[in-house]
């Protein structure tokens, strides 16, 4: 059974730094493109981050300079680095794994979710 689990969400002052973990098990994830999306309260899902198998990566406007995706040795857990957390970075936030090195910034590009962890940040 295939599972993306993430951690590390929670309650932060703006300016302040958050890293979220995704641990993914159940299968080979060999091949595979990693992302990071967010949902706001009442707004569609949108892209954060991605990090393809052979290590590009892509980062939405928003973030770009502020969050850092990366990834372990054994490419089994992944991270995202937030920095420069601002009031509007509150969401959920959620980890999703597609085949295939595209970095693809879609919802509908992928194949498997996490459950989703909760950043908030205050003003």
């Amino acid at each position: 059974q295939v599972q993306l689990v993430e951690s590390g969400g929670g309650l932060m002052q703006a300016g302040g730094s958050l890293r979220l973990s995704c641990a993914a098990s159940g299968r080979s994830f060999s091949g595979y493109t990693m992302g990071w999306f967010r949902q706001a309260p009442g707004k569609e899902p949108e892209f954060v981050a991605i990090m393809s198998w052979t290590g590009r990566t892509n980062y939405a406007d928003s973030v770009k300079g502020r969050f850092t995706i990366s990834r372990d040795n054994a490419k089994t857990t992944w991270y995202l680095q937030m920095n420069s957390l601002k009031p509007e970075d509150t969401s959920v936030y959620y980890c999703a794994a597609r085949s295939g090195s595209a970095l693809a910034s879609t919802v509908s590009s992928y194949d498997y979710w996490g459950q989703g962890a909760q950043v908030t940040v205050s003003s």
